[in-house]
């Protein structure tokens, strides 16, 4: 605890006058949307209101022309678009997260977007001189590539999906005795549920393995719904259990230490943002503020990755919406161009939104070290132990060897895999690549299975948070 309030305290000074931000990559979680058993989701106005402050945060911290950590030659009020990348999955709800993002980044700049005409009338943007700043989306489909603005149409920069070997992994987890105590032992306290969740589960589903769904459907229910059956059941404990059991759930399917092919989508992750930072610094990039939105799951995969359940086991909790981490590249050199030897990288962490009441973003040190500023080359050599950057990278970790990763299996050359892309598992590529495809046909028959099953869930459409996004909460801590 101690460590927590003297990071908290570190993370709330203002930058030294002599250090300058160089270049900042943030990866986001959407906001509150409607329920996943009624596809499709869609964000709601809280979701939106979500996003927007913790862009508009983001803003005061990066942008405005009085920001507390300026970047260095950002655009103060008007977007440019080459200064600002933003990258979502193919998503809606991650899409329209972060269309009010930028929002909060770029607001609308009203007669600042007045232009003059060659006839001397003067045209004024819409909607209060709104800014239209692009937002990327990442697609699975097939392509090759040699930039990173190419390789947003790959799948390897979908992570977990189709991974082979990371399905495996994840399989395993199922097959354990640690998962097979936890249910058993679990069984009662989910059949004791049946009079809340009854609608949408019956008694054979009230246990362990929907431990995620059925945490999700009363999470929801606790901040929608007027009236909850029998939630006279739904006591401060049972609550905490019903999140401390999805925790349990989700963490096992994102991280595990011996087998960390399962935390694919943390290694793409972390080879996105060393791609990104790595390129900021070599003056190749022009755009300096990198954004991505992204999944829950990619969040706890790079937390084990990166080792902080070892400085808290709250970080083994499934973040809430708006969550967001921040990857600041700073230097207190004056020099030009920078040396990377006076470079150094800022870890940053806010459970929730970032801006809300008394929530900010905190820094964290990574990879099981004690400094909050990592030298560049201490970051990218901790990062490069578990990143995956490319496709061919991709491929030979997850064992695929059709679609994209056909070209790469027929050349029998595995020698660019990086070391995340050793499973651990002992399963060779040729094997993993045909396990794969099995375990892919059973998972899309298992999920069509489960889209029947959830047919019938019946909730009331999300509206209010507010409670909720005034508390400081870090991940696993309790959402009641």
């Amino acid at each position: 605890m101690a460590l927590k309030l003297t990071l908290m305290a570190l993370a709330s000074l203002p930058l030294a006058q002599s250090e300058t931000v160089l270049g900042v990559y943030i990866f986001h979680r959407h906001g509150d949307r409607t329920p996943k058993s009624y596809p499709p989701a869609n964000l709601t106005s809280l979701g939106a209101e979500e996003v927007l402050l913790s862009g508009t945060y983001y803003r005061n911290r990066y942008i405005a022309s009085d920001a507390s950590s300026p970047i260095a030659g950002l655009s103060h009020d008007i977007a440019v678009q080459s200064q600002v990348s933003v990258t979502v999955p193919d998503d809606a709800v991650l899409h329209n997260s972060a269309q009010v993002f930028v929002q909060g980044l770029y607001p609308p700049v009203g007669r600042l977007s007045a232009q003059e005409l060659a006839n001397g009338t003067s045209v004024e943007a819409p909607l209060g001189g709104y800014q239209y700043v692009p937002v990327k989306a990442a697609s699975s489909s097939s392509g090759s590539s040699s930039t990173r603005a190419d390789a947003e149409n790959n799948e390897w920069l979908q992570g977990g999906s189709g991974c082979g070997n990371a399905m495996v992994s994840s399989n395993n987890y199922f097959a354990s005795s640690e998962y097979q105590k936890t249910y058993s032992d679990s069984k009662a306290f989910y059949q004791s549920l049946l009079p809340v969740i009854s609608g949408t589960f019956d008694a054979a589903e009230a246990n362990f393995k929907n431990g995620y769904t059925i945490f999700d459907l009363i999470n929801v229910a606790r901040i929608h719904n007027k009236t909850i059956p029998s939630s006279d059941l739904l006591t401060p404990e049972t609550v905490a259990e019903v999140q401390n059991l999805a925790n349990i759930h989700e963490w096992n399917l994102a991280y595990n230490e011996t087998e960390p092919i399962r935390a694919i989508a943390g290694s793409v992750l972390a080879g996105q943002i060393l791609q990104q930072l790595q390129s900021t610094l070599d003056s190749k990039s022009k755009s300096p503020l990198d954004i991505q939105f992204g999944a829950y799951a990619s969040f706890s995969s790079f937390f084990g990755l990166a080792q902080l359940q070892k400085l808290s086991a709250d970080f083994t909790g499934i973040v809430d919406y708006a969550s967001s981490m921040a990857f600041e590249l700073v230097t207190n050199s004056t020099s030009s161009p920078v040396s990377k030897d006076d470079v150094s990288v800022r870890f940053l962490f806010s459970n929730g939104t970032a801006g809300a009441v008394g929530n900010v973003p905190v820094a964290y040190p990574l990879f099981g070290r004690s400094e909050i500023l990592l030298p560049w080359s201490v970051f990218a050599d901790e990062m490069n132990k578990f990143a995956i950057g490319d496709t061919k990278s991709w491929c030979t970790a997850c064992g695929n060897s059709t679609g994209q990763c056909a070209q790469y299996a027929s050349s029998g050359d595995n020698g660019s895999a990086t070391a995340a892309s050793k499973s651990g598992n002992g399963i060779s590529t040729a094997v993993a690549g045909v396990i794969g495809a099995l375990v892919t046909l059973v998972v899309i028959l298992g999920i069509e299975g489960l889209v029947y099953v959830l047919a019938g869930l019946r909730l009331v459409k999300k509206s209010s948070l507010a409670a909720q996004a005034t508390k400081v909460e870090v991940p696993g801590a309790s959402k009641a």
